[in-house]
């Protein structure tokens, strides 16, 4: 017989010790007494607490005990004569006869078990693990002699012992954790693992039922994800409380047990019911780093007590699970960011390529305008207008695609939030329907942000009209303020690389009672062009917008939405350690801005401008720009040549470069080097975007001209820039 076990707790016999066959043989017994003896010894044989088996040479069972009767499950008729092999498991036969024939060449009293699992066939089937003493039986030890090779085998029962059963138990559940973690391995798509978990965990604890609750979002709600045999069908929602199950294994953060929900006095017993039923329960919280994003729990019809051990083993495919589902949505926020950042360079370079093109109709159109021909002719003059018109609304949607590749044109100050919600309200309470309800929840102090306060007043604009349309029959439009020391879940996994902010973040949200969205748009909500409206009615420049602005802010984003329930978007931006709002405020050395504080209205005649630009056509318009502005130009299409002229000692009031050039050096290296040669030498850098110049450190950083520009806007740039020397 094969299987797990350990020997019999008595020792083998030794040398001076005597076992019940050679004790009945033994020549020291008077012959008047052996039958007396023999009905002791009988008696002994059927009183033993251990299977007992006479097994003759060839196998057969000659004699045995009450004992091995109710451990084989046989009657001892069916026993008497039968094979001992029939005892021993199908697979382990063969090598139980060459067992046997080793011990027949060797007989002694030996233990069984000690190195290896022993089991025993029932007669029912089913298979016991046993130990086994076996002991050699010589042919003197009952009259009449005829026992040659016979062997008694004293055969122990011990899956019930404690010990036993611990093994057994815990080997259970180290298959189970395995066998989930090939999963977690072989599958990429953390599904699967949620699908098949809950199962596995009721069959292993011998539980009725199972389910995987996970938090949404909103941390107000648990979702039922996966379930086995649940009455809680997938997608129910229970209540984040304290007076829930799950909500109770999210405020202790540790492992519950309800031994019987009947004496339960943490939850009412129709809470108890309505989320599960069952009399016993143990709920195990699923762990996103510090934060617990979920519970597992299994629940069963009889009351019973769930030990340690099984929260323990609960606890780890929790674990198992939670680390899955990290994977899973960090690979696909890793996805996503790829995607947008590939989409971003691409838009990116594209809007910087349009807005050279936009330049040269724009400049074009201005020139054109102005001819006494044009202004003469109505209709021409109309055409010129209107072509103005759309060029300007190019250029609009070329400022999107860079807000979104993160290569806008910012001005960042120390924004009060608070002050510039109340004032978006109050604007918005003018223009939105009636039916819209426009709620506040912001506290009475909150640390200012740092952000372009126009860009950002845009994009919750945005975002409040998108709720807008997202309520076609009314609704509450709710923003909500906070200030966080850090951000943790979907927001922090959208922060891109590097340290967070050292002040906290400023988080705004903005959510909506609407018409929500489905998994599939909720995923693309943030690409450019992208739009579930009508066409005519919008860009899908809006939210793409938004995510370029916030990100290019040192910020985080994120948007989570529920079909028929409502949309809300959370902002998260650096807060400022102290210090007064300045929402109006712009950085030295945005032209636009500084230019909008120049006393000068006209640029000093005859001023020496040299200019470099790689495009022609764009070096065209700007030359004859600066020309109609009574400068005297001199222009070159690579920064080398006008290096070497600065060198020469050209004589030069304003240097105008643009920042990309093509091969050679670029307009920000080339504004450092004249720098250091012409310390006071304005300098005006212009540029379709704005990614490297916003990247400079220089203390004394040069001014900026947005492309597209036309005369004035460019006359106002040099205004600025000079005024900046004089000071």
């Amino acid at each position: 017989m094969a299987g797990p076990a350990r020997p019999p707790e008595r020792q083998p016999p030794q040398d001076d010790q005597r076992d019940l066959a050679t004790t009945v043989g033994d020549t020291d017994v008077a012959p008047a007494s052996a039958a007396p003896a023999l009905d002791v010894y009988a008696a002994m044989f059927d009183a033993y607490p251990d299977g007992l088996l006479l097994v003759d040479a060839a196998g057969r069972i000659r004699q045995a005990n009450p004992a091995a009767s109710a451990l084989f499950g046989y009657a001892l008729s069916e026993l008497q004569g039968m094979a001992v092999d029939n005892l021993v498991p199908a697979a382990m036969r063969g090598q139980h006869a060459g067992h046997r024939q080793g011990y027949a060449h060797n007989p002694r009293a030996r233990p069984m078990g000690t190195q290896m699992e022993l089991t025993a066939l029932r007669r029912d089937g089913t298979e016991v693990m046993v130990e086994i003493a076996l002991s050699p039986l010589p042919s003197s030890a009952t009259p009449g002699g005829d026992n040659e090779g016979c062997v008694v085998a004293a055969v122990r029962g011990i899956g019930g012992y404690p010990r036993v059963q611990h093994a057994l138990k815990t080997a259970r559940y180290s298959e189970a954790v395995a066998r989930m973690g090939r999963l977690a391995v072989t599958n990429r798509e953390a599904h699967a693992l949620l699908r098949a978990l809950p199962e596995v965990a009721a069959k292993t604890l011998a539980a009725d039922h199972a389910a995987v609750h996970l938090l949404l979002p909103s941390l107000l709600e648990f979702e039922v994800a996966a379930e086995h045999a649940a009455p809680m069908p997938q997608g129910h929602r229970t209540p984040n409380r304290p007076d829930t199950p799950p909500g109770f294994v999210y405020a202790a953060r540790a492992a519950l047990i309800v031994s019987d929900s009947q004496r339960e006095t943490r939850f009412s017993a129709s809470r108890w019911h309505s989320e599960g039923g069952g009399r016993s329960g143990l709920g195990v919280p699923l762990f996103d780093h510090d934060r617990v994003m979920g519970v597992l729990e299994v629940r069963a019809q009889t009351p019973r007590h769930f030990d340690r051990a099984e929260a323990d083993f609960l606890g780890s495919l929790a674990n198992l699970l939670a680390a899955s589902l990290q994977r899973a949505r960090t690979e696909e926020h890793l996805s996503h960011s790829q995607r947008m950042e590939s989409v971003g360079q691409l838009t990116g370079g594209i809007a910087h390529d349009f807005n050279n093109l936009l330049t040269v109709i724009q400049g074009n159109l201005q020139v054109l305008g102005e001819l006494p021909a044009v202004r003469a002719d109505e209709q021409a003059a109309r055409l010129v207008g209107s072509a103005v018109r759309a060029s300007r609304r190019g250029a609009d949607l070329t400022g999107k695609l860079l807000a979104f590749s993160r290569r806008q044109m910012l001005s960042p100050g120390n924004v009060d939030v608070h002050s510039l919600l109340e004032s978006l309200i109050e604007l918005l309470q003018r223009t939105l329907d009636e039916n819209i309800r426009i709620e506040l929840d912001a506290p009475d102090t909150c640390p200012l942000c740092q952000a372009d306060a126009s860009q950002l007043e845009a994009t919750l604009l945005n975002i409040a009209i998108n709720a807008r349309d997202a309520m076609p029959s009314g609704g509450v439009l709710c923003f909500r303020l906070r200030f966080s020391s850090q951000l943790v879940g979907v927001l922090a996994a959208e922060l891109d690389g590097g340290s967070a902010s050292p002040n906290g973040y400023v988080v705004i949200g903005v959510s909506d009672s609407g018409t929500g969205m489905p998994e599939a748009v909720r995923q693309r909500a943030f690409e450019p062009f992208f739009t579930t409206k009508e066409s005519g009615r919008g860009t899908g420049l809006g939210l793409s917008t938004a995510y370029g602005f916030v990100k290019q802010s040192r910020g985080a984003i994120a948007l989570e939405s529920t079909p028929e329930v409502g949309t809300t978007i959370r902002i998260a931006l650096p807060a400022v350690a102290e210090g007064r709002s300045s929402t109006g405020h712009r950085r030295p050395g945005l032209a636009e801005s500084s230019a909008e504080a120049a006393s000068a209205t006209s640029l000093p005649s005859g001023l020496r401008v040299l200019l470099v630009e790689d495009d022609l056509e764009v070096l065209e318009v700007a030359v004859m720009f600066l020309q109609g502005l009574g400068c005297v130009v001199t222009a070159f299409t690579q920064a080398e040549p006008a290096l070497e002229a600065i060198l020469a000692g050209e004589a030069t009031d304003l240097l105008m470069s643009d920042v990309v050039l093509g091969e050679g050096m670029r307009g920000t290296e080339l504004a450092r080097r004249v720098r250091s040669l012409r310390p006071g030498l304005p300098v005006l850098l212009a540029s379709g975007y704005s990614s490297e110049a916003s990247r400079r450190d220089d203390a004394d950083p040069p001014d900026l001209l947005a492309k597209p520009y036309d005369r004035e806007t460019l006359q106002r740039a040099i205004l600025a820039a000079l005024g900046r020397r004089e000071e």
